[in-house]
C-alpha cells in the first residue's frame, strides 16, 4: 500500500509518502513541505497548495490519501487555513480517484506512539525508528504527514474490515 500522508496548512503543508503493510517493515519514498507566502492573496495560496500537491500524486502514485482531519482551535483564522488547505488535499485525490481517509491529531499520535498526547518530539521520534531514517524529518509538518501516512497503513486494513461487516450487516437486515 501506498499512502500519500498530508499535514494540511496554507504557510507549511507537509507531506510525506509511505509503502508497505500493517506488519512490515515501511519505507519513506519522500517527504516535504509545500510553502506559500503569508503576504500573498489567499486564492493564490490555494492554487500553489493545490499544485503542490499535484506534482506529488504524479512523482509518487499513491494508492490513498491520508488528511489529517481538522478540529477547532482557539484560533479560527489558523483552523480556516488549514480547512482549506485540507479541502484542496481531499479536492486532489478525488479528482483522480483516490481514496481519502482523514485522521484525527489524536489518532496518529496513538498509532505512531501509542499515545493520544505525544508531544511532536516523540512523533518525529517514532517516525524516524520506524522508517529507519537517520534524522527526524524537518520541519514538523513533514514528519507529520509521515506519520498519517503511517498511521493509515497501519489501521486501513481493521477499518475495511469493520465496514464491510457494517454493510454486511446492514444488507441482511434488508433482506430479513
Amino acid at each position: 500500500m501506498r499512502v500519500l500522508g498530508v499535514d494540511p496548512g496554507l504557510t507549511r503543508c507537509g507531506v510525506g509518502v509511505v509503502e508497505g503493510v500493517a506488519g512490515r517493515p515501511l519505507t519513506m519514498l519522500g517527504v516535504g513541505v509545500v510553502r506559500t507566502p503569508a503576504d500573498a492573496d489567499l486564492g493564490h495560496r490555494l492554487v500553489a497548495v493545490e499544485q503542490g500537491i499535484e506534482q506529488w500524486l504524479d512523482e509518487h502514485r499513491p494508492e490513498y490519501v491520508a488528511v489529517e482531519r481538522v478540529f477547532s482551535q482557539h484560533n479560527v483564522r489558523t483552523v480556516m487555513g488549514t480547512a482549506q488547505a485540507s479541502a484542496v488535499a481531499m479536492l486532489c485525490a478525488a479528482r483522480r480517484g483516490i481514496p481519502v481517509a482523514l485522521h484525527t491529531p489524536s489518532e496518529v499520535k496513538a498509532a505512531v506512539t501509542g499515545s493520544g498526547r505525544a508531544d511532536k518530539a516523540q512523533v518525529g521520534a517514532m517516525v524516524t525508528r520506524l522508517l529507519r531514517l537517520s534524522a527526524p524529518p524537518k520541519p514538523a509538518d513533514a514528519a507529520d504527514a509521515l506519520a498519517l501516512a503511517i498511521c493509515h497503513i497501519w489501521r486501513a486494513p481493521a477499518q475495511n474490515r469493520l465496514q464491510q461487516a457494517v454493510a454486511l450487516h446492514t444488507s441482511k437486515g434488508r433482506t430479513a
